[in-house]
C-alpha cells in the first residue's frame, strides 16, 4: 500500500466462538461507526467471515480498515460487543504470539499453538505470554513488544 492510502491495511482476527457473520459485521460497524459489508458489496469496510476448527473457530478478515483506528482498539471494542475473545497479530515476529482481546475489553499478550489446515489456520491452547514460556524463546521480540509479558501470580515476568 502506498503512503497516500487512506486505509490501515487488512486485519486478520480469530474469534473464540462460532459467531454468525452478520453479528460480526454489525459489531465491527458499531465499533468503527462505518458501514461494514461482505466482500463484493459496496461499503466503507469489507469483512469476510468463515469457520475453521480449533479454539477460535471463526476467522475474520477486514479489508479497507480505516487508518486512523488502531487495530487493537477496534478488536477490543468488537470483543466487548460480541461477548467473545478475539485473537489478533501482535507487533513481534514471533509466530506463536498474539494479542488477546477479551470480552471485557482487556488486551494482553498470549501464545497460541497454530496448525494450518485446508480450511485455514486452527488456533489452540492459548496461554499468557510470561517471558518464560518456551514459545517466548522460539521467536524474537516478546520483551520488545508494546504488549509486555505478564508475570504469573507466583513468578515475575522475564523481559
Amino acid at each position: 500500500m502506498g503512503d497516500d492510502d487512506p486505509t490501515g491495511g487488512p486485519w486478520n482476527w480469530a474469534v473464540g466462538n462460532r459467531i454468525d457473520a452478520e453479528l460480526i459485521r454489525g459489531a465491527l460497524a458499531g465499533a468503527l461507526e462505518l458501514s461494514v459489508v461482505p466482500l463484493g458489496d459496496d461499503g466503507a469496510v469489507l469483512c469476510d467471515v468463515y469457520p475453521v476448527g480449533g479454539d477460535f473457530p471463526t476467522l475474520v478478515d477486514v479489508y479497507l480498515a480505516p487508518a486512523g483506528v488502531a487495530e487493537e482498539v477496534a478488536a477490543s471494542a468488537v470483543a466487548v460487543r460480541l461477548g467473545a475473545a478475539l485473537l489478533l497479530p501482535d507487533d513481534t515476529l514471533n509466530p506463536t504470539r498474539y494479542v488477546l482481546a477479551e470480552p471485557d475489553g482487556t488486551l494482553r499478550a498470549v501464545h497460541v499453538d497454530e496448525e494450518e489446515t485446508d480450511d485455514g489456520p486452527e488456533r489452540r491452547r492459548v496461554r499468557p505470554c510470561t517471558g518464560l514460556d518456551p514459545a517466548c524463546a522460539a521467536g524474537p521480540g516478546c520483551g520488545r513488544s508494546r504488549f509486555k509479558p505478564a508475570a504469573e501470580p507466583d513468578r515475575p515476568a522475564a523481559a
